[in-house]
């Protein structure tokens, strides 16, 4: 029930899902409305079941007043069932700090880890890279971004295939001594980690593949990420805008049609889906709030391989291993504030 065009693309990516990845589904929500939804396609034989909730978390609620007050929410009902056994995987494109918050209540975090964090895949000009925290944490301490690592070399590890992931902290400059304290404290503990860290990047680092995990705070991550999903929506537009002013170029444009579609679908955030949450028990993955049903679709196929390649017991087995005591128990009393950006 959550998301900018919920229920309609949310149920209509359920579908797809259920008859291309053969995977069965249990939408969570007002059943009259799910009702009314699945009778405009066709289901017969497909496995979709409905479980009732009545209550709807908006997106612009409180998180932590969202879990408190509905209890009914698709989204309570859903991480229940997550955390029960009776689902293997989440998929929301609701509220995102109330998808992180219900989760990690209800369902726990891994031990280890303080603080969960929203994975993002995204093409460079060497392959996929591995970019976290993109909206979970809006202040974080030191000891998150090394743990961010930590979670974020083994998505890249284990998802991607990477042996060895180059882990870059991203900051204002590349040198030592650029950022802010948090930055600055979080570099000096990843130096000394078995990590192929290999320092500072900036933001034209995220898609020149100089780094295959890219580790930030939640509020530079989350925003960076929106900007480039706009700066590309821009772009397209300029292109067809420039394109429609002359028949050459419109003709220009007909032979060279299945380039700008194999570009369109390389940038597009439908095709990669939605983000998973590391970090806790249980596997949930975050939707765009303006997902089509083919980006849920898609989200549903990264649930499917985040489970198949376990990484959630990898983390859980690792990041115990790979994090000093010292940086996991951090000294400094400045607890930050939690919070997630929808």
């Amino acid at each position: 029930m959550g998301g900018d065009h919920a229920p309609g693309q949310p149920v209509a990516g359920a579908i797809l899902a259920a008859r291309e990845l053969g995977v069965p589904i249990r939408l969570v929500g007002r059943r009259p409305d799910i009702e009314t939804e699945l009778a405009r396609h066709r289901v017969a034989g497909l496995p979709i079941e409905i479980v009732h909730a009545s209550e709807i978390v908006g997106m612009d609620e409180s998180p932590v007043n969202a879990f408190r007050r509905k209890k009914d929410s698709s989204l309570h009902i859903g991480a229940s069932l997550l955390r029960d056994g009776a689902v293997q995987a989440l998929v929301s494109a609701g509220n995102t700090g109330a998808v992180m918050t219900t989760v990690k209540v209800l369902c726990g975090v891994l031990e280890g880890v303080e603080r969960p964090a929203l994975c993002a895949v995204v093409p460079n000009l060497q392959g996929p890279s591995v970019w976290l925290d993109v909206g979970a944490n809006v202040d974080c301490r030191p000891v998150h971004l090394v743990q961010f690592a930590v979670m974020g070399h083994l998505y890249a590890r284990e998802v991607l295939g990477l042996k060895n992931p180059r882990i870059g902290l991203m900051s204002v400059g590349e040198e030592d001594g650029k950022g802010n304290d948090v930055t600055r404290e979080a570099l000096k503990a990843l130096r000394v980690m078995p990590l192929n860290f290999i320092g500072n990047v900036e933001g034209r680092d995220i898609f020149n593949g100089k780094a295959d995990v890219i580790v930030c705070d939640g509020f530079i991550g989350n925003v960076a990420l929106k900007a480039v999903e706009s700066a590309v929506e821009a772009l397209m537009h300029f292109l067809k805008d420039e394109i429609s002013k002359s028949f050459m170029a419109r003709a220009g444009y007909l032979l060279a049609r299945p380039a700008f579609r194999a570009f369109r679908r390389k940038v597009d955030y439908a095709e990669y889906g939605g983000v998973p949450l590391l970090g806790v028990r249980g596997t949930a993955v975050v939707c765009h709030g303006g997902s089509s049903a083919r980006a849920i679709m898609n989200a549903v196929r990264v649930a499917i391989e985040f489970n198949h390649h376990k990484v959630n017991d990898r983390i859980h087995d690792d990041i115990a291993a790979l994090v000093p005591r010292e940086v996991r128990t951090p000294a400094d009393n400045g607890a930050a504030r939690h919070g997630g950006v929808a």
